[in-house]
């Protein structure tokens, strides 16, 4: 089949033009099995990653709520111990910290903190804090917030 071109105008050459076929659409499925196994593999690790993120965030709701108490107690020392000694029994057994007292309950906020000294004066606060009107202390609250922050606990219900 043979087109005159011969003696046409530009116009009439453009009008004589046939249009590009349109492509197919492309479809957006995978097209193989191992994009779908990336996908459902993908999907379960989310799903790991946010049941281990809702895991902690409970395991540490009682950090999170000691820390509420103690920003209210005022650097109360009274208060401040018995905030301490409540989020002790919630992270460790019973049986391993309610029988603690004087030295030995001091031993063991040392022992189960990452180092955190406690000063002979917060020390004498803490023991004393329940028993007697004592001044506020800054340094006692200081050491409770650490504690509370970073013990770690051996075999606790955590």
């Amino acid at each position: 089949m043979s087109i005159d071109v011969e003696g046409k105008s530009l116009v009439e050459l453009l009008d004589m033009l046939v249009p590009a076929p349109v492509p197919e659409p492309i479809s957006m499925t995978p097209q193989t099995l191992g994009w779908v196994a990336l996908a459902v593999v993908l999907v379960a690790a989310v799903g790991v990653l946010l049941l281990l993120f809702r895991r902690h965030q409970r395991s540490n709701a009682y950090r999170r709520a000691a820390l509420a108490d103690l920003q209210a107690a005022n650097d109360n020392p009274a208060k401040v111990a018995e905030i301490l000694r409540r989020t002790a029994l919630v992270a460790y057994p019973r049986a391993q910290v309610a029988g603690l007292q004087g030295q030995e309950w001091i031993n063991f906020l040392q022992q189960t903190a990452e180092k955190m000294p406690i000063s002979p004066s917060a020390s004498r606060l803490l023991l004393e804090g329940p028993y007697r009107i004592s001044p506020s202390s800054q340094e006692l609250s200081h050491m409770a917030r650490v504690w509370i922050q970073t013990h770690k606990s051996e075999g606790g219900r955590r």
